[in-house]
């Protein structure tokens, strides 16, 4: 069996706000009685993209547990790099793979320079292409990003989204070890479907953002959408040894 947390957002930028939403999802997170297989954080870990942020980042994201990150729109690549991975700066796709508890945890950069959408690129199609055909058959392997790949019924969310996903699902369908795919970005929880397998959207930690039939608008603007005052969330998701997903999320209080 395999159990891993899965959080997203927490968009930390200097203020004690941020910090204190992150430090409460940690701490319960280093509370628990057991050893989680590994922590993932679906980008978007700076708000700013300062490598002051990034240096913030790092003591907060410091766990017990193993915990594997990827970038998100408000992330920048060269200060990521240096100050999350201690690695020379660079401006390319941040993509990692972790062999963790049995399983492969593919990380990919799904982030554009300077634009709040989403794309995996070439390179990262590529590589994410070369990791799942050299992984032996049978192991289970996670997908994760930043961007969701498909529309979840939250205009704002929906227009900024992941483009350009139809090889990546042809990807995936060539694969059936693929278990599911992951993703933050949506600031609310979802669960929904892509090629054919299960994607789970993390909670934001955050903020969360309010969905159409909650405010009475369906437009696209981000005014009166970000609820501040909902507590901080995240996932647990388990695979047991049967193959069968299972997800339970959970309210942390600040």
């Amino acid at each position: 069996m395999i159990v891993f947390a899965h959080l997203s957002d927490t968009h930390l930028d200097g203020t004690p706000r941020a910090a204190a939403r992150t430090e409460a999802v940690m701490t319960y997170l280093d509370r628990l009685p057991y050893d989680l297989d590994a922590v993932l954080v679906t980008g978007d870990i700076a708000d700013h993209g300062l490598p002051a942020e990034y240096e913030e980042a790092r003591a907060a994201l410091a766990s017990r547990h193993p915990v594997l990150i990827c970038p998100g729109n408000h992330d920048v690549r060269a200060p990521y790099r240096q100050v999350l991975l201690g690695e020379p700066a660079g401006d390319g796709p941040v993509n990692r793979a972790h062999r963790v508890a049995g399983a492969v945890f593919a990380m990919c950069d799904s982030s554009i320079p300077g634009r709040p959408d989403g794309r995996l690129d070439d390179e990262t199609l590529t590589w994410l292409e070369g990791v799942l055909a050299e992984t032996p058959s049978g192991t289970p392997v996670f997908v994760v990003f930043h961007h969701p790949p498909v529309v979840l019924h939250a205009p704002y969310v929906d227009a900024i989204r992941q483009f350009g996903e139809d090889r990546l699902a042809g990807l995936i369908g060539r694969h059936p070890d693929v278990v599911a795919v992951l993703c933050g970005h949506a600031h609310t929880p979802a669960v929904t479907t892509f090629a054919g397998r299960p994607l789970l959207v993390a909670p934001g930690v955050v903020s969360t953002v309010r969905l159409p039939w909650e405010t009475g608008t369906w437009g696209t603007g981000a005014d009166g959408l970000v609820d501040l005052d909902i507590p901080p969330a995240l996932a647990f998701h388990v695979l047991d040894d049967e193959g069968r997903l299972t997800s339970h999320y959970r309210v942390v209080t600040p």
